[in-house]
């Protein structure tokens, strides 16, 4: 397994998954909700920067590799699911918004590694709309875990949830998006 910075903040990625998570089961004696939030928001912030820092600096420093391209989607994929399912079960979200965002990263995975083994994977790379389901969905779920206000008056919860509700509508139409250029593969792929 080949080591350097790029897959060294991947792996701090995937790290502080469970510290963000574990820390709404402290007891409320030992941490109370306010503190719980601000916690787990700056764990899951850290972690989103890592993402774009580990793909900037694998370019910059010429360090990309099979491997840090395997771990890096991975590691996206593991934190937003990780965050989804805790923000429904802190009832922050709605379960059907966390299924359509789980559920479309599973397809369009699946989609690459079989485009990939066909030797397409260009075809199903990242579009601008991806780009912006990922923006609005990693705001809307720091906005979430952080569930205090901003400014007096306005809370990230209800600006979390506008957002979530747009990274839904976003993550259905780049689903739609991508199994629309892979469509002349699938129905090839019948015959």
């Amino acid at each position: 397994m080949p080591f350097n910075l790029p897959i060294f903040l991947t792996w701090c990625r995937i790290v502080l998954i469970p510290l963000f998570v574990g820390i709404y089961y402290l007891p409320a004696q030992w941490m109370p909700m306010g503190d719980k939030n601000l916690f787990a928001a700056m764990c899951f912030a850290l972690a989103a920067i890592t993402d774009w820092f580990d793909g900037y600096l694998a370019r910059a420093l010429a360090q990309t590799t099979s491997f840090g391209a395997f771990l890096d989607p991975v590691a996206d994929k593991l934190m937003v699911a990780a965050a989804l399912i805790l923000l429904v079960n802190l009832g922050r979200t709605e379960a059907w918004i966390a299924v359509v965002i789980i559920g479309r990263e599973i397809t369009i995975s699946a989609l690459r590694e079989w485009m990939a083994q066909l030797g397409r994977s260009k075809s199903v790379a990242v579009s601008f709309i991806g780009k912006l389901k990922t923006a609005a969905q990693m705001i809307a779920i720091l906005l979430l875990l952080y569930a205090g206000p901003i400014i007096p008056e306005i809370s990230t919860l209800f600006i979390g949830e506008l957002l979530m509700l747009i990274a839904a509508v976003l993550t259905l139409w780049s689903m739609i998006y991508y199994l629309r250029v892979a469509w002349p593969l699938i129905k090839h792929a019948e015959n």
